[in-house]
């Protein structure tokens, strides 16, 4: 459903970025693609733990761990890359902005594949109990972080210049939904049994709300990468 790493993207992305003019261009070009083969990692292990929380997939958990390590490596990789770009070829200018915003993003998108493996596990833990009420606002809000997501991932690869606000205002909407489901989990009462499911769930749609606002973070560094200018 959100895979936007084709060949043709990649290409979209390359050459609006560089084109073959020069060894500094061409190791940006391979930064670009890896990040972006990096994101549709994190973005599958999104969809991963969506399946674990709301469709009892818990084999997807394993998968989640197997892919939180290549996207650890792709993280370190591509840092590792752009330290070396940026202390060996002296980038200036638009190329600078480039590298120092990817810098910052695949931050963003290690820590959204972090909570995506901190939710599977708590998708274990909730299995051991009968669902909570409020789970389907809860997929719906993780529906719409993960909409986020590929959103932001496709304005990379078309480097869209307006992409921090588009993004900024479907985070509003997963802003108010942790607001309401807090305000159901938090003032509950009468609780049957033990609390670990209230405590579980709070925790889960924190890591949600993390998880968008990460994906606005990227949005708008891919912003700056094409207008200079921060939001």
């Amino acid at each position: 459903m959100f895979c936007y790493v084709k060949g043709s993207k990649l290409v979209a992305l390359s050459n609006q970025l560089i084109g073959e003019s020069s060894q500094l261009q061409k190791q940006t070009s391979k930064v670009a693609q890896d990040v972006l083969r990096m994101g549709a990692l994190v973005e599958e292990s999104f969809r991963y733990c969506h399946k674990a929380l709301f469709e009892g997939e818990l084999e997807a958990v394993s998968i989640i761990k197997a892919q939180d390590r290549e996207i650890d490596r792709y993280y370190r990789e591509i840092e590792i890359h752009c330290a070396s770009i940026l202390t060996l070829q002296a980038p200036v200018a638009q190329d600078l902005r480039i590298l120092s915003a990817f810098m910052q993003l695949v931050r963003d998108l290690e820590r959204i594949g972090d909570y995506a493996e901190d939710l599977g596990e708590i998708a274990l833990k909730l299995a051991l109990y009968t669902p909570h009420p409020c789970m389907a606002e809860l997929a719906i809000m993780s529906q719409q972080a993960q909409i986020m997501l590929a959103k932001t991932m496709v304005a990379l690869s078309e480097l869209d210049s307006e992409a921090g606000a588009k993004i900024k205002l479907l985070d509003d909407t997963v802003d108010y939904a942790y607001e309401r489901l807090y305000k159901t989990l938090a003032y509950q009462r009468d609780i049957k049994g033990v609390v670990e499911p209230i405590v579980l769930l709070a925790l889960a749609i924190r890591h949600l709300e993390r998880m968008a606002d990460h994906a606005t973070n990227i949005a708008q560094r891919v912003s700056y990468i094409v207008t200079g200018r921060r939001n």
